[in-house]
């Protein structure tokens, strides 16, 4: 009862941040403006209200693995935008805490820049994006109430609110990236640091603008963020010796993350979370893999040890940058093509043995079907842009 009555407060900052960033409701929205909250007995999705908890691990769920209750269809607000400033600045902003941005930034990252680089931020990325995910439906807060909040994204809007994934996120690519590559590349330190907080800040603010969290959610996801860099710091030097670890890694590597999607906590309705979730986990398996493949078969000679500082970092020349875009297209040109290509085959061997029709798409939400097909799926896009994509660009004279 706390949450909730904070959330509605929240609330009521939230639509005032949007009203001052030039976001309001149309005109035809306004007779319901005032109401901060849901009516009594109305059941809105988890961004909207709170709904009666699930009991026990399967309540709420047939033998099937569907939900009993499907999230009702949410109601989002049509808006009138007077700041396209603000508009476009916190859009792009939000994008950068989406799958589009990760699935492009973090191979990014590996192919041009470092792949000592990109381990860590993967690895961190995914061990905070995890407990994230499931803190938010073990605590169930709601997200901000529409009205008064103009909600401007739909997928995710039947997930719960605390704490806000994409400001976890944000602040754990930005630091960790800050922190690892302090002692391997020479730059002014503040530079970095400002680049850290503004990229942060960025994202954070753009989930008020859209009106998907609340303050507190925001707080909450960079505090609980700054608190796993610090106890986690220790053992990224670790991280770094993942890819010679022993021959028994790569079954350690698929199965803890496996067990951990398909024993993901029970929300009250369907939501994207546990898919998500599966999709984050098994790309970090399948990069943690790729880097093992990699050093155990020597595919690829790489120093997981901190290099000396390097004096001058190179300069953006028009050469590199036709190279670094090249290695670009083709790696995500492969990637996509694995991603479709498996995800198909997966897809028809789950519904063949589970006697289900081909392209029911409601099917994928049963729990024996979305957990081992996205894990299959995306744990090959991860060896596939650590290890296959390294090999297509050496056969093509772009390293």
């Amino acid at each position: 009862m706390a949450e909730l009555l904070w959330s509605l407060q929240d609330s009521q900052l939230v639509a005032r941040f949007q009203r001052r960033c030039g976001l309001f409701p149309a005109p035809d929205e306004g007779a319901s403006e005032n109401r901060a909250g849901p009516a009594d007995g109305e059941a809105l999705t988890p961004g909207l209200g709170h709904l009666p908890a699930a009991k026990g691990k399967g309540a709420g769920e047939p033998a099937n693995g569907l939900r009993r209750l499907a999230a009702p269809q949410a109601y989002v607000q049509k808006y009138v935008v007077k700041n396209y400033f603000y508009y476009y600045l916190f859009r792009f902003s939000a994008a950068l805490g989406q799958e589009v941005f990760y699935i492009t930034f973090l191979p990014f990252t590996h192919w041009n820049i470092d792949p000592y680089l990109s381990r860590r931020l993967t690895i961190i990325w995914v061990l905070v994006m995890y407990i994230g995910q499931v803190t938010k439906e073990i605590l169930k807060w709601p997200r901000p109430f529409s009205p008064p909040v103009v909600k401007l994204e739909k997928r995710v809007i039947a997930e719960y609110g605390m704490p806000s994934t994409h400001a976890m996120a944000a602040t754990a690519i930005s630091f960790t990236l800050l922190i690892s590559s302090m002692d391997r590349y020479q730059y002014p330190f503040v530079l970095g640091l400002m680049m850290a907080v503004v990229f942060s800040t960025l994202v954070g603010l753009s989930r008020l603008y859209t009106g998907m969290h609340t303050v507190l959610d925001v707080l909450g996801g960079i505090l609980i963020t700054a608190v796993l860099i610090v106890l986690t710091y220790p053992a990224w030097t670790l991280i770094d010796r993942l890819d010679s670890a022993s021959p028994l890694l790569p079954v350690c590597v698929l199965v803890v993350p496996f067990l951990l999607c398909y024993n993901y906590p029970v929300s009250d309705y369907y939501s994207p979370t546990r898919a998500d979730t599966t999709t984050i986990l098994a790309a970090g398996a399948g990069v943690t893999i790729g880097f093992w493949i990699n050093h155990f078969f020597q595919l690829v000679s790489e120093p997981t040890e901190s290099l000396p500082v390097i004096q001058n970092i190179p300069p953006l020349t028009t050469e590199l940058l036709a190279v670094g875009l090249a290695k670009f297209t083709v790696g995500i040109v492969l990637i996509l093509l694995v991603r479709q290509l498996v995800q198909k085959l997966s897809l028809q061997v789950l519904y063949s043995w589970f006697k289900v029709v081909t392209r029911n798409t409601e099917a994928r939400r049963r729990l024996e079907i979305e957990v081992p097909y996205k894990f299959v799926t995306y744990t090959s896009v991860g060896i596939c842009a650590t290890t296959f994509v390294p090999m297509l660009h050496r056969f093509l004279g772009l390293l």
